[in-house]
C-alpha cells in the first residue's frame, strides 16, 4: 500500500492508496490541494486527475476513499450522504475506491468546514 497524509486545517489524517489504476494516477499527481466541500458525511474536492471508472461502486463503506470521475474529485466517505437510505453510504453517482483512511474517523466528524485540503505522500 501507498501511504498518504490528508491535511484538513489543523487535522492530519493517515490513509493509504490501493493498487488500482486510478489510485496510481492519484499517487503520481501528489502532492495536490483543493477547496473542499461536504455532502452529508463526505468531504470531496477536485484533483488534477482525469480517469474513467474501472470498478464502479454505488455503495461505499465508512473510511473508504473514492475517485468520482464526474467531478474529477477525491472523496473521503465517513458516514451517510443525502443519497443514503439509513446508514448505507451512497455517493452522488458511482465512484472507484482508491484507498482507505487509517486514522480514527471521529477526526473527520469533528471538522465543521473543511476549507483547503492538502494530500501528500506519507512515509
Amino acid at each position: 500500500m501507498r501511504s498518504i497524509i490528508i491535511k484538513i486545517g489543523e487535522t492530519e489524517i493517515e490513509a493509504e492508496l490501493n493498487q488500482s489504476r486510478t489510485a496510481t494516477l492519484v499517487w503520481e499527481a501528489l502532492p495536490f490541494e483543493g477547496k473542499a466541500h461536504t455532502w452529508g458525511e463526505e468531504i470531496y474536492f477536485r484533483i488534477p486527475v482525469d480517469a474513467d471508472l474501472e470498478n464502479p461502486r454505488r455503495v461505499v463503506r465508512a473510511g473508504e476513499i473514492g475517485y468520482w470521475p464526474t467531478g474529477n474529485a477525491f472523496c473521503i466517505f465517513y458516514g451517510p450522504t443525502p443519497a443514503s437510505k439509513g446508514e448505507e453510504i451512497v455517493p452522488a453517482s458511482p465512484v472507484d475506491i482508491i484507498g482507505k483512511v487509517k486514522s480514527d474517523l471521529k477526526l473527520l466528524k469533528q471538522i465543521d468546514k473543511p476549507g483547503v485540503v492538502r494530500v501528500e505522500r506519507g512515509m
